[in-house]
């Protein structure tokens, strides 16, 4: 029988879809037998609103981060206004059993809180037994992705599974693997070589570059929109921003280099498919502390910036990484530029940072998540036998 792999992933920021992602491509790479479905579980489940409530979240956050924050931390640990999101599990749930009856996987992967509750609703209720497996795309923990239909934690590191410890949620049921990464970050950090990549994405080998990032939609502060325009003018680093999938905001910083800038060293990308060369290419990456792009530059061993991370889950990325070595933070515009100036005049403390990052093994924690999900597919498997006619939903 072949294995099969439903991944449910979600739409409120990439990290999700970029771990669904790098397990789907790790699983091709290692075990080109099994078959793997992604699916959006707020598409699959609310396909009138998917969009709607996209829109509002990435909104909410940009204009109300200290509305964001308020809500996560006073939810961290499970409280009664954390139960108003578990009530969410159950709409749709007839359509997650039709998915399941339809894709008959052997296990239930979830990079996204809202499926993972979903999932475990289900099981506890008796209306499955599939196996199922979280995969936590931050360094934090959070009551939104605690539920007790939950079979396996995937999580990025031991800071995690000491947070779902105090939850309550049994060490055995805990595997630290790092968060999932692309395969070509895997490759890309043993085999960099900074010069040749730098030829080959047209960029000098002979001046330092700075990579600056505002995460998948592009939400960038002003501090780091007037770091590219003072470099562009000084033309001391080469730099490269990139916009994902914001396009109006690379329109809109165009304009300003051509008008500001004129003559600039700066190269603008939308949405990129390579971003392991940029990495592997840049001495220094100014960045929100997202999950998964912080997990990519470790495993290419490129130092970062975190810069006004927002309340939440960045701020306690932005927390383990500063204590781990691997990062520094900026809080304004003025730390932001003296930060960048003198990590790159400072090569050996660089090293040191690179050095932290090898230390962490994040380029193989792909392949060690799969590992750990694959070993919990081997819980039975559940009967197919639809359970809406027995339970009358």
């Amino acid at each position: 029988m072949n294995q099969k792999i439903l991944i449910l992933s979600g739409p409120y920021g990439e990290g999700h879809k970029q771990a669904a992602q790098a397990l789907l491509e790790t699983c091709r790479l290692t075990r080109p037998n099994a078959e793997v479905t992604i699916v959006d579980f707020m598409e699959w489940t609310l396909p009138r609103l998917h969009g709607i409530s996209k829109a509002v979240f990435h909104q909410g956050v940009q204009k109300f981060p200290s509305v964001y924050g308020y809500l996560f931390r006073h939810t961290k640990k499970g409280t009664t206004l954390s139960t108003m999101s578990s009530r969410l599990r159950w709409y749709g749930l007839k359509r997650i059993v039709r998915l399941l009856e339809e894709t008959e996987p052997s296990v239930v992967v979830c990079t996204f809180p809202l499926a993972a509750a979903a999932m475990s609703a289900l099981k506890m209720s008796g209306l499955t037994d599939i196996p199922t497996v979280t995969v936590i795309t931050d360094h934090t923990d959070h009551s939104y992705w605690v539920h007790p239909g939950t079979d396996l934690y995937v999580v990025g590191s031991d800071k995690v599974r000491r947070g779902l410890a105090l939850s309550g949620v049994p060490a055995d049921r805990i595997e630290v693997t790092g968060i999932p990464i692309r395969p070509p970050f895997s490759l890309g950090a043993l085999e960099t070589d900074r010069p040749a990549l730098r030829e080959k994405l047209g960029l000098s080998v002979h001046k330092p570059v700075l990579l600056l990032m505002g995460g998948g939609y592009g939400m960038m502060h002003e501090g780091v929109v007037r770091l590219m325009l003072e470099n562009a003018r000084s033309g001391a680093m080469q730099v490269v921003v990139v916009c994902g999938h914001n396009e109006k905001l690379r329109r809109k910083l165009q304009e300003r280099l051509d008008s500001e800038a004129p003559g600039h060293d700066v190269r603008l990308t939308g949405f990129i498919t390579n971003m392991e060369q940029y990495m592997g290419a840049a001495d220094l990456i100014v960045t929100k502390p997202g999950g998964l792009t912080t997990s990519e530059a470790i495993a290419m061993r490129l130092p970062m910036v975190l810069y006004r991370p927002l309340p939440g889950q960045e701020e306690d990325n932005a927390d383990y990484l500063t204590g781990a070595g691997v990062a520094v933070r900026a809080a304004n515009e003025e730390a932001l530029m003296e930060t960048v100036r003198q990590l790159v005049r400072q090569p050996e403390r660089l090293s040191a940072m690179r050095r932290n990052m090898e230390t962490m093994h994040m380029e193989t924690a792909s392949y060690r998540a799969l590992d750990a999900i694959m070993a919990a597919r081997h819980i039975p498997a559940p009967s197919w036998e639809s359970p809406f006619v027995r339970v009358g939903i």
